[in-house]
């Protein structure tokens, strides 16, 4: 029997915590005795920072730039735990399409194998959502992904970036793209901030995977250039992104997300808008 790799791809506007949840659900799922692959999609190149002690490694991109011919192995580096760490990188300042460095570290890995040469239980990909277009999309529309989930906080323009990538499901959703497995709710540590999550995800047909609150623990392990997992893995901060490796992997069935039209997520969040102000009087 062949071995199954489970590919995830995890989305969220820039800032909302995203590359923090990815890299500590890295952690966690290492620590359950798989072999994972962190793999930065994001042109800033620092997905991975810290499962490498802070420390930024070469990019797909800019090895590419140096050799006419890359082996996919020059650009995997270890981290924590014997996690693998891979940063696709973007174009220099200017130049070229962001997206570039998604679709050529991807092709790489996939025409070298080099997933199932390092026999990998998990590749996760950490991807900017802010935009859902050109290779930003390519672990949905190519049916990379096996899951996609999306990390937002309650506030409206992680909700509108959320709402974005739903709509790009749903392009691709007939041509064979990933799924929507869940939203990891971010930065909930209110009681009307999780009513605001989770009505998103009953307005559009899907489900909170995990609540995570925001906590000077995170902070405290990043200033050390380390997760949460590594830092402080007894602390309450851990337990919840073991428990949301859990989760993931326990999932198997991910669906098309019923998205908001704009005039619909405008109507919603001005509706939410008049119930906290009404609550405050």
């Amino acid at each position: 029997m062949s071995h199954k790799i489970k590919q995830i791809a995890i989305y969220g506007k820039g800032g909302i915590g995203k590359s923090t949840t990815t890299s500590n659900l890295s952690a966690a799922l290492s620590k359950m005795g798989y072999k994972v692959m962190q793999f930065g999609c994001d042109p800033k190149s620092d997905s991975t920072n810290t499962l490498r002690g802070g420390k930024y490694i070469p990019t797909v991109l800019d090895m590419m730039r140096e050799k006419p011919k890359v082996k996919a192995m020059d650009v995997v580096y270890k981290g924590f735990n014997g996690i693998y760490c891979v940063e696709s990188g973007g174009p220099q300042p200017g130049v070229g399409c962001a997206g570039r460095g998604i679709i050529s570290a991807v092709d790489l890995f996939k025409q070298q194998r080099t997933f199932e040469e390092l026999e990998i239980d998990y590749v996760i990909y950490d991807v900017l959502g802010d935009v859902v277009c050109g290779g930003f999309a390519m672990p949905i529309r190519a049916g990379i992904a096996d899951h996609v989930f999306t990390v937002s906080s309650a506030d409206f323009m992680s909700v509108y970036a959320a709402n974005n990538l739903f709509k790009g499901i749903e392009k691709y959703a007939n041509t064979g793209g990933a799924l929507l497995g869940g939203i990891i709710a971010n930065s909930i540590n209110e009681e009307y901030q999780k009513e605001i999550v989770d009505d998103f995800a009953k307005r559009t047909d899907t489900k909170i995977l995990q609540y995570i609150p925001r906590s000077v623990e995170v902070t405290k392990s990043e200033l050390q250039g380390k997760t949460t997992i590594e830092a402080l893995p007894e602390s309450k901060q851990a337990g919840i992104y073991m428990e949301l490796a859990k989760r993931i992997e326990a999932h198997t069935e991910s669906k098309v997300p019923q998205a908001l039209e704009q005039a619909e997520l405008r109507e919603w969040s001005e509706h939410w808008g008049k119930i906290l102000i009404d609550r405050q009087e």
